[in-house]
């Protein structure tokens, strides 16, 4: 379902936030430091960071991953802006985690078997990609705090799951298109 937003030509500082309240999508407000607003930002966060690694990414097929994620993240932001009766709500669905998963495993086909934990090091696109998932296994955490306090979409967790480990395996390829050794981690060391 594609929903049509209209945006009317007035300034973009509307001051129904200056007491600290926003709205989600559909006619509740919400303290900005809810749970829920503090897990849709989480999201807009890494959305953003994505748009930097994009931008700073000189591979074409990471960068395609991104762009395709960043679009999914569009989604889950929506999804958590809108409580969970919202009628017309974009949803994050078991079809889009499909789609992390079918894309990690495209990548996991390409890479050498992983034995040995690795330092989230590398090339300059494998150390952002690795912060990114850091900030995903952040979003992971208030949704998943989200959602024991109220209902949410239950797709929204593996959703988040399944990115992290995209995450992570994108900043493995990256390394290894780079021919970029990857450093192991041994306890003790």
């Amino acid at each position: 379902m594609l929903i049509e937003l209209r945006f009317p030509s007035v300034p973009l500082y509307t001051r129904r936030g200056d007491k600290g309240e926003t709205s989600l999508y559909g006619p509740a407000r919400v303290s900005k430091d809810s749970p829920r607003v503090e897990a849709y930002g989480t999201v807009d966060e890494l959305n953003s960071y994505l748009g930097v690694v994009v931008t700073a990414c000189g591979n074409r097929s990471v960068s395609a991953s991104l762009k395709r994620v960043q679009r999914l993240l569009f989604a889950a932001g929506a999804d958590l802006a809108t409580e969970k009766s919202g009628r017309r709500a974009v949803r994050i669905t078991k079809a889009d985690t499909k789609a992390i998963e079918d894309m990690t495993d495209q990548l996991l086909a390409k890479l050498p078997l992983l034995t040995r934990f690795i330092l989230p090091a590398g090339s300059e696109l494998a150390a952002r990609l690795h912060f990114a998932r850091a900030i995903c296994r952040r979003a992971e955490r208030r949704v998943v705090a989200l959602s024991k306090s109220e209902e949410i979409n239950p797709e929204l967790i593996p959703f988040f799951n399944r990115l992290s480990s995209l995450l992570f395996n994108l900043a493995r390829y990256a390394n290894h298109v780079m021919k970029v050794q990857e450093e192991t981690w041994t306890p003790g060391d």
